[in-house]
């Protein structure tokens, strides 16, 4: 029995779902084996083929619409994709940026020719995904960008240059945050579309040395007068891309929350397999009533923080979540899994700070879930607003 044990939610209740779930799971366990996870954490990055074994086995795109090459699927099966592989600790995989936050864009906000354009090669991973947003020196205020995309004839050249770029490395189909008019803030911002082969001026600068997430690339992208033609402004029309963006932060949220959640549940998990098997004083570390009175309360804690999870997805299926709620579960489970993971490895004693333990690993890769997605200051100042 899971430590966290909530009935599964109504709109999880499909067996479709289900066959979905365990075809998924069956590929990680297939496709990502440790010794080729291992690799991938030497490497600092997830090796370009494992994107089109991926693609072929249906784990891209699984939300796209049937006529523009994807799956027909909703955002039920994406949560299984991110799901199964926290479950079976495929580090670095970035799925859920390329299938949640980026080809949504697309979706919703491209033109009938863009969509024709590139999702069928996102969907197959002919096209790997990333979204470069921030800039050295601006964080999370995006109206500050400095990177240009200035009209040239028939078309736009790029120039600037952004930082901590998840798939900086792998990802040969870009959207760039860039101002269109830079007199303006929110008006002036446009997105982007960037195929980098063959991009003239268009440079990958280093993969950042992170404290965690060994298997993820992230790195610098550099801009130089790159040239894109006028009709790879995401949806036709400049000056929409802030909305745009904050139109689909929600979601993005709600995805790093779920992600926060497994993260907690997994630290639970071993936590518990750890104490009572690894003994001190004559007994084990379960024993100890403070082991157990600390455990009960971040098991509690924990149950109260999925049940609201699950109801923030099933107002998502509906439609209704706002960008205050997003902002709340985003803000209060990534809070809670510093805390729950960081007591968890406590009770691993010395083992916790070696990191062939998951639980070192989890302490480090998880301390970036309050910073990504918008810090959680930010959440506080938009939760504020919203009062």
């Amino acid at each position: 029995m899971p430590v966290i044990d909530v009935p599964q939610p109504e709109f999880m209740d499909d067996e479709e779902i289900s066959i979905f779930a365990d075809a998924v799971g069956k590929f990680y366990q297939d496709k990502a084996p440790e010794k080729r996870i291992l690799k991938w954490r030497e490497d600092g990055q997830v090796e370009r083929g494992f994107w089109n074994e991926a693609g072929e086995a249906g784990l891209l795109g699984v939300s796209v619409p049937e006529e523009y090459g994807g799956h027909g699927g909703d955002f039920r099966h994406d949560m299984v994709v991110i799901d199964q592989q926290a479950k079976h600790g495929v580090e670095g995989f970035a799925a859920s940026l390329h299938n949640t936050v980026i080809l949504p864009y697309l979706v919703r906000h491209g033109t009938e020719e863009q969509k024709k354009k590139y999702l069928p090669k996102l969907v197959t991973g002919d096209l790997v995904s990333a979204i470069a947003m921030t800039e050295p020196g601006v964080g999370s205020d995006l109206q500050s960008i400095t990177t240009t995309a200035l009209k040239d004839g028939n078309g736009y050249r790029i120039n600037g240059a952004k930082t901590y770029i998840s798939n900086g490395q792998t990802a040969d189909f870009i959207i760039v945050v860039a101002k269109t008019d830079p007199n303006e803030r929110a008006k002036g911002i446009s997105l982007m579309l960037l195929e980098t082969d063959g991009a003239e001026g268009f440079q990958r600068g280093k993969k950042l040395d992170k404290i965690g997430m060994d298997a993820a690339d992230t790195s610098e992208l550099f801009f130089d007068d790159v040239f894109v033609p006028a009709e790879n402004v995401l949806g036709g029309e400049e000056g929409k891309g802030f909305y745009q963006l904050m139109g689909e932060l929600p979601q993005e949220r709600l995805i790093i929350a779920m992600g926060a959640m497994t993260g907690i549940e997994k630290a639970l998990e071993v936590t518990m397999e750890f104490v009572k098997d690894r003994k001190a004083f004559g007994q084990t570390i379960w024993d100890f009533q403070n082991t157990q009175f600390t455990l009960a309360e971040l098991k509690a804690r924990s149950t109260a923080a999925r049940v609201f999870v699950n109801h923030c997805i099933a107002q998502h299926l509906e439609g209704k979540l706002d960008v205050p709620t997003a902002c709340m579960a985003k803000l209060m489970v990534t809070e809670l899994q510093g805390e729950v993971v960081d007591k968890c490895l406590q009770f691993h004693g010395g083992a916790g700070f070696i990191n062939d333990y998951p639980i070192a690993r989890m302490y480090r890769d998880c301390r970036i879930t309050r910073i990504f997605g918008g810090s959680n200051e930010v959440m506080k100042m938009v939760i504020a607003r919203s009062m």
